[in-house]
């Protein structure tokens, strides 16, 4: 991995850098994530499976939980955005709510009618219970709010319960900070917020993400985000060693605790990842060289991809099931057809609507009021 110190690119300027392990990650995730829902839904994968059943099986059954590589990832950026030191205190949370709701909805709502009207095409050459009934008005309402799974609604398309959780998650951040610091007052206390999070994963953890009837809600996912928050907490540079190891421990015991109660894999995940961002979540490379472009590539659109994949391998689906022969090797290849035709679509999607449109909101939403200012330092120092 090259870290960008010393990097240039072009005449002398310097190199643009990114946080190079975010955007590997991110773009694995999603890779994962479109192969799932291919192995998952079918129909092709149904005439795949003969010619590789333990991979197939492997990404319908298994693949899934790469999504929670997206949620600890969510709490580790949530934090650089919102808390970078760890301190409690937000000066303009409801406006800071709603900048996230008007990065994640648009888009999300965009796809969401793209994806009811390609179940509507794909109803014409198939019949198969990947297809959604026809959208209502009030279904795409509670999807435009982010609310179709608390309002018990069925997603228009696959996936769409995470955008919503991560908006959960992130207003539940930015209110933890807000009563943070009223709590606080006028004497700043550095341990207030690392000890809440690592309080609330652990009810995340060992309670909450143990009943599946909380799955429409942030408590049940609040133990991955929880890691990944300490995780850029305890990886500030300005901390000493033994303190970051400790704050990460504060979150770690109580997942090694839950899965000893009840082994999830998601969780076993969820904390490796937390724990390979605390090491390496931090370190910056440039944008050289094809390998790192096409990362960084796949990582600027993985947000496009999650969303319009769903209806993309459903038209393929329909396509190769009407014209093309059942035949394992062929619809095989349709399963490939589809995974690239989604990352096509993934970036004409992210040129096209996601950036026009944020750069619309943002126009629309006023910048946010500064933050009263913190006394310097880091929490746990």
């Amino acid at each position: 991995m090259k870290v960008v110190a010393i990097a240039t690119h072009g005449m002398g300027r310097p190199a643009p850098s990114q946080f190079g392990l975010i955007n590997l990650l991110k773009a694995g995730a999603a890779q994962l994530i479109v192969l799932h829902h291919l192995a998952f839904y079918g129909p092709m994968s149904d005439h795949a499976r003969a010619l590789l059943p333990s991979l197939v099986d492997w990404f319908s059954n298994s693949a899934r939980i790469a999504v929670q590589v997206f949620l600890v990832i969510g709490g580790f950026l949530a934090a650089k955005s919102l808390a970078p030191s760890g301190h409690a205190g937000y000066a303009d949370p409801l406006r800071a709510i709603w900048r996230r709701y008007a990065k994640l909805a648009p888009p999300f709502l965009a796809a969401t009618v793209i994806a009811a009207v390609a179940s509507a095409w794909a109803s014409r050459w198939m019949i198969h219970d990947s297809i959604s009934a026809p959208a209502t008005l009030a279904q795409l309402g509670a999807h435009a709010l982010l609310l179709h799974g608390v309002l018990g609604f069925p997603s228009v398309s696959a996936g769409a319960w995470y955008v919503a959780i991560d908006f959960q998650l992130y207003a539940l951040m930015v209110l933890a900070l807000a009563v943070g610091g009223v709590v606080e007052g006028k004497r700043p206390l550095a341990w207030l917020m690392p000890v809440s999070v690592a309080f609330g994963a652990t009810l995340s953890l060992l309670y909450f993400n143990l009943d599946a009837e909380w799955d429409n809600w942030a408590p049940y996912f609040f133990g991955s985000y929880g890691l990944g928050l300490m995780a850029w907490w305890a990886s500030d540079p300005r901390r000493k060693p033994g303190y970051g190891v400790l704050m990460m421990l504060m979150v770690l015991l109580p997942a090694v605790v839950g899965l000893a109660l009840q082994f999830r894999s998601r969780i076993a995940l969820a904390a490796v990842v937390a724990c390979v961002l605390f090491l390496f979540g931090r370190v910056k490379t440039a944008a050289e060289g094809r390998a790192w472009t096409l990362i960084h590539g796949l990582g600027k659109i993985s947000y496009s991809v999650f969303l319009i994949h769903f209806p993309v391998c459903l038209l393929v689906n329909a396509a190769f099931i009407h014209f093309v022969p059942p035949e394992p090797e062929l619809q095989a290849f349709g399963m490939l057809v589809a995974w690239g035709f989604s990352l096509g679509a993934g970036a004409l999607f992210h040129r096209w609507v996601e950036e026009p449109l944020g750069r619309l909101m943002q126009a629309l939403t006023p910048p946010l009021a500064t933050a009263p200012p913190r006394l310097s330092g880091v929490s746990f120092r």
